[in-house]
């Protein structure tokens, strides 16, 4: 316990291993909430930056003379490569610490954002987006890993669910923004515009950031407390800081860790859409403006990013009343898969524009409210290897993001514009049954090791 009791910074101990209650009684500070703001704005840049691909896609394919299909493997290169990198880039967010693995990925993904706008054709657009795909791979689960030293149990559906409403609004505002840039100035300053954005971040958290909240001199013990939790003796828990080797033979031979990431792959299925092809459905079978596409166009994504928070919100809510993960992640994420499958097939089928808009809503509210258990599951079963068992997660669904990109764009090059929602009604129903009858919040998938 001595050695734990060195590495936690030059906060005091006690003698049963637990940080001296110095402060317990006064106020809490709040710098985890301005972490979560920081790691928030990461999330909105990195969905500026994969989103904002399918504003100029009508003129990148005027540009280059692709087809929607081949634009389908431009926009499946980056789901491709994010899938390729998730395991490793969490294995190394768990191995080295989120502060390293954040600013070098997020470094690298800037740099492919730019190169995006540089293209010269479409050898040279397939690579740009493909390593854009590998720099992003790690960026949400290394973030989970550093989010969870960071909050509390209690706290963790409520936390994913913020960070995945800035990156909705990215989406939402991309449209408006992108349109912009690319009616002044063409549509390779809108990679150039937002690709910079991620080195003026990267300087920023590694200036600010620190691992462990107990290396932050501006925490308290009082929040710590809040974080961290009591021993018996009233003084706070110290956090166990041993980094053992990664039981791969419990993760990879875990039945619940691949009903997680199956059941997240039908998510990033149905979500996928709205970031590739919804801005090209709209101008193309919709014929809505530049203009509108900015306005009534991200309807559906701003009001999907209520549905991050309050999913989030809600699951946290039930698990505090509750105590049961179970419970609290299930209740929520499967009337969410349902009631989204339900909404999209009149989106589809209607003749009327802004009746198709309401119901992408409606879809979109409810698909997002899955966002904060399906993130809160990795930490709850993943331990010390939560960032290792969220690239796996997001692994999967990346591939079934990849799919939409292709089902969606072979179907709309051959005219068929209605076919491929009813394809994405199945996977949600698909989804909601995963939910219901197999992941399993309160089932760890390293068998006790964390």
């Amino acid at each position: 316990m001595a050695s734990q009791r060195t590495a936690v910074s030059d906060k005091a101990a006690g003698s049963n291993g637990g940080l001296a209650p110095d402060s317990l009684s006064s106020r809490p500070t709040k710098v985890r909430w301005w972490i979560l703001l920081l790691i928030s704005f990461m999330y909105l840049i990195c969905y500026m930056d994969r989103s904002n691909i399918s504003v100029a896609q009508p003129e990148i394919a005027k540009a280059f003379g692709l087809s929607k299909k081949d634009m389908g493997y431009v926009l499946a290169a980056f789901a491709w490569a994010y899938a390729l990198g998730q395991v490793p880039a969490g294995w190394f967010g768990d191995r080295f610490g989120p502060k390293k693995v954040l600013t070098v990925i997020m470094s690298w993904w800037s740099v492919a954002a730019i190169a995006t706008g540089a293209a010269l054709g479409m050898p040279t657009l397939f690579g740009a987006r493909f390593l854009l795909g590998l720099g992003e791979a790690g960026a949400f689960p290394v973030a989970s890993r550093g989010m969870q030293t960071w909050f509390a149990r209690v706290e963790r559906g409520r936390v994913q669910g913020i960070t995945h409403f800035f990156s909705r609004f990215a989406v939402a505002i991309t449209p408006f923004v992108a349109g912009t840039i690319l009616t002044a100035f063409g549509w390779r300053w809108i990679f150039y515009i937002f690709g910079s954005l991620g080195v003026v971040w990267a300087l920023a958290f590694f200036t600010m950031y620190r691992d462990h909240p107990e290396d932050q001199k501006a925490v308290n013990q009082a929040e710590l407390a809040e974080i961290r939790g009591l021993n018996a003796d009233g003084t706070v828990k110290v956090l166990d800081r041993s980094r053992p080797a990664t039981p791969w033979k419990s993760i990879l031979g875990s039945s619940n860790m691949w009903f997680i990431a199956v059941g997240y792959g039908c998510f990033f299925f149905g979500s996928n859409f709205y970031l590739t092809w919804y801005p090209t459905y709209l101008r193309e079978y919709r014929h809505l403006s530049i203009k509108s596409l900015g306005l009534l166009g991200s309807l559906p994504l701003f009001i999907g990013m209520t549905g991050d928070v309050i999913g989030g919100w809600l699951t946290d809510r039930i698990y505090h009343k509750t105590g049961n993960a179970k419970l609290a992640r299930r209740a929520v994420a499967a009337p969410a898969f349902i009631l989204a499958g339900i909404f999209v097939i009149p989106a589809a089928m209607t003749t009327d524009t802004t009746t198709s808009i309401l119901c992408l809503a409606a879809s979109f509210f409810s698909l997002e409210m899955v966002i904060g258990p399906a993130w809160a599951v990795p930490m709850d079963v993943g331990g010390q290897f939560s960032g290792t068992v969220t690239g796996i997660m997001n692994m999967v669904g990346a591939l079934g993001a990849s799919m939409t990109a292709l089902i969606y764009g072979y179907l709309f090059d051959k005219g068929l514009w209605v076919a491929p929602f009813l394809v994405s009604a199945g996977v949600m129903a698909l989804g909601a049954l995963i939910w219901i009858f197999l992941i399993d919040p309160e089932k760890s998938v390293v068998d006790g090791v964390a």
